[in-house]
């Protein structure tokens, strides 16, 4: 049986959804972002009480197919940004259309009518979000995380930076480095 999570995103997400089905007594076959597959049939309490125990964490059964199709976008542009090192070779639409199973003008109204914003304004969100994380490791140089995130160019990474925060990658690194030192000083 498959059961579909609401807000999945990391590692720490699976362990949780995980320890909550083994104090249930359920075994899981998988458990992926977003979703975890079960051996058994659920009960309507074990349902209620895994549903309890997921929200602790921040975590959402969800049963709704437009949701569920929802999370799915979201759970891939995750994975293909935060988890995956090898570039996409078709563009974004084509990637999640052929992913999800659905024209991508359909996945794209129906997450622009749930979300409140559209499928590539949410993966640019979460590129810029990784550049920021990526920049705070402070482990590669801006040309290695162009690379790294599949941008044409730095100046196409730094463009895109300033657009969506207002500031240059190198302003963001320097504010980390602020914060950092002022901490050292307390």
């Amino acid at each position: 049986m498959k059961l579909y999570i609401k807000n999945m995103v990391c590692t720490r997400c699976k362990m949780a959804v995980k320890s909550e089905l083994e104090k249930l007594g359920l075994h899981y076959i998988i458990v992926n972002l977003g979703e975890a597959e079960i051996m058994e049939e659920i009960s309507p309490e074990q349902l209620s009480d895994l549903s309890v125990g997921l929200k602790k964490s921040g975590l959402e059964l969800m049963d709704d197919k437009k949701s569920i199709l929802v999370e799915k976008i979201k759970t891939s542009i995750i994975e293909l940004v935060h988890y995956t090192e090898e570039q996409i070779k078709v563009n974004l639409s084509e990637y999640l259309s052929y992913k999800l199973d659905h024209d991508y003008t359909y996945l794209s109204n129906l997450f622009s009518e749930v979300k409140g914003t559209t499928i590539e304004n949410y993966y640019l969100t979460h590129k810029i979000e990784r550049v920021k994380e990526l920049i705070v490791y402070d482990e590669l140089n801006l040309t290695e995380i162009a690379y790294k995130l599949h941008y044409s160019s730095v100046a196409h990474l730094s463009n895109q930076f300033k657009k969506m925060t207002g500031l240059t990658p190198s302003h963001f690194k320097s504010l980390k480095r602020k914060k950092l030192s002022s901490l050292g000083d307390v």
